[in-house]
C-alpha cells in the first residue's frame, strides 16, 4: 500500500483524536471510524489501513512481554513491571512467557525496544564471534 501525505495526515489526526487522557479510548476509536466510513473520503480504506497500523504500533508501545526460562518470583515481576511503567508510562501492561529454550535470563520487549539478557542470545553471539 502506498501511502502519500494527504493519507498520513488524516491517520495521524485521527491517532491524536482517539486518546482521552493519555490513553486511547475505544469508544473515540470507533467514533472516528464510523464517521470516516459513513463520509466516505477519497482513499478512506487506505486511510483506515494505515490508522489500523498506527493503532496497531500505539498498543504494541503499551505492552511489554517478559520471557525468562523458568517462572519468576511474584517480587521479581512486580520490579520488572514497576521499572517499565516509570520507563513508559502507567499504562503499561505485562505479560510474562515462560520459554525453557533461553536456558536463563530474561528478554523483555516493549514495542520495538528489546532487551535480551538470555543465555540463548549470549551463545548466539559467541558462535558469531568464533
Amino acid at each position: 500500500m502506498k501511502v502519500n501525505k494527504e493519507i498520513r495526515q488524516v491517520s495521524r489526526g485521527m491517532l491524536r483524536a482517539s486518546f482521552t487522557d493519555g490513553q486511547l479510548d475505544g469508544g473515540k476509536v470507533a467514533s472516528l471510524v464510523q464517521s470516516l466510513v459513513t463520509r466516505k473520503p477519497r482513499r478512506f480504506i487506505n486511510i483506515l489501513q494505515n490508522y489500523k497500523r498506527l493503532l496497531r504500533l500505539e498498543i504494541e508501545k503499551r505492552h511489554a512481554k517478559i520471557e525468562s526460562a523458568t517462572e519468576l518470583s511474584p517480587q521479581a515481576s512486580s520490579q520488572i513491571v514497576a521499572r517499565l511503567k516509570q520507563k513508559y508510562g502507567e499504562d503499561v501492561t505485562a505479560e510474562f512467557v515462560v520459554d525453557p529454550t533461553l536456558f536463563g535470563g530474561m528478554r523483555v520487549r516493549v514495542g520495538s525496544d528489546v532487551w535480551d539478557g538470555t543465555v540463548r542470545n549470549r551463545l548466539e553471539r559467541l558462535q558469531q564471534q568464533l
